[in-house]
């Protein structure tokens, strides 16, 4: 099976100036990057379509979506401090979360075994009745939802290792039982939101009893993961390995997506991670198996953040490398700096969320 992409010109026309850090540039870097290194040519293209109203409105209010589209009309503005709307944002943003839910539709009906979304603006700071954070319509939520009422999907699993908490996303799924949000982050950055509280801890029914004769099926939800700052691969890893894989698969989700930012990489100028390019490679590496595992290999990404170009294109090629089976992936900022070397240690954090998430 082929490994999928989605990408369109009109992500490109959505732009805050030379100045912002979200910038067209990101996904020229991206698209440049697997060009050259050959990877684009391995890759089956899915095409993007602009979302209908239908699929907006499963996660989205109308008021806020004819708030941004008349705004986008008008010329544009801001919605906050860093939320920029130009004259092609409301294509833009359509077409990210329809090219989301194209996605899952190639996915799910088996012409692609897994796809990644090179889209902008991102999504998972979006709310369902405003914009912030740099997103507008929060792309991996609409595509959840779609992909839940097209395909009778009774549990999808979201993943978001961006480096910033998914505060949109969390909160368009709190209570829903049927969509598991998990999220690695630092701690405390912007937004402020994804500590240990808040949880919601519940029974949810199986599939069926022999499931329920071997298996404790208790969860909380959500699973926030608030890192300390200066984490790397050695903390991010641990935390798949100990939380993120034996929760998800206690979840047993049809379908896992993934809010992939790129913005804890090492070289990142918005935050204070650590991770290099191999730290995203094992990530995903670790995400795959747990689809194949577990949901026949359905895995959709969702490209979030990541501001560093250079880092961020090499993240990205490196996450389809993975994704493509490659048994080695290239990192041109490697080796990182000597200053990376110490690294918190998060043994308290660990022992607490396997006593709140019943691991």
């Amino acid at each position: 099976m082929s490994t999928g992409y989605v990408h369109h010109p009109a992500f490109l026309t959505h732009d805050a100036g030379p100045s912002h850090p979200e910038s067209p540039d990101r996904l020229r870097a991206i698209m440049g990057r697997l060009g050259s290194g050959g990877i684009a040519d391995r890759l089956t293209s899915v095409e993007a379509r602009p979302a209908t109203r239908l699929e907006l409105l499963a996660v989205h209010d109308d008021t806020y979506l004819e708030e941004l589209e008349k705004m986008a009309g008008q010329g544009g503005g801001w919605l906050d401090a860093d939320t920029h709307v130009s004259p092609g944002s409301w294509k833009a943003a359509l077409y990210a979360a329809g090219g989301s839910v194209a996605a899952v539709e190639a996915v799910m009906e088996g012409r692609v075994s897994h796809c990644m979304v090179l889209a902008r603006p991102p999504g998972h700071h979006a709310f369902r009745n405003r914009g912030s954070g740099f997103c507008l319509l929060n792309n991996v939520a609409i595509a959840a939802t779609a992909a839940r009422r097209k395909y009778g999907l009774n549990r999808v699993a979201i993943i978001d290792f961006d480096v910033h908490h998914g505060n949109g996303t969390q909160a368009i799924f709190e209570g829903d039982h049927g969509a598991y949000y998990v999220s690695t982050h630092q701690y405390p950055h912007y937004p402020g939101t994804g500590g240990l509280g808040g949880v919601d801890s519940y029974q949810f029914p199986l599939s069926n009893q022999s499931e329920r004769s071997t298996m404790n099926y208790k969860l909380s939800t959500p699973l926030n993961i608030p890192l300390p700052s200066a984490c790397g691969d050695k903390e991010y890893l641990r935390v798949f390995d100990e939380i993120i894989l034996p929760a998800v698969r206690r979840f047993n989700p049809g379908l896992i997506l993934v809010s992939a930012g790129y913005d804890g990489h090492w070289a990142d100028p918005l935050a204070g991670m650590n991770l290099p390019v191999s730290g995203f490679a094992a990530m995903v590496g670790r995400i795959k198996n747990l689809a194949e595992d577990l949901c026949g290999g359905r895995l959709v990404l969702c490209l979030e953040g990541g501001y560093h170009l250079e880092a961020l294109a090499a993240s990205v090629a490196a996450t389809f490398q993975i994704l493509l089976g490659d048994s080695q992936i290239d990192d041109p900022l490697d080796p990182p700096p000597d200053r990376l070397k110490a690294s918190p240690d998060i043994s308290t954090l660990i022992a607490d969320l396997k006593n709140i998430h019943y691991l």
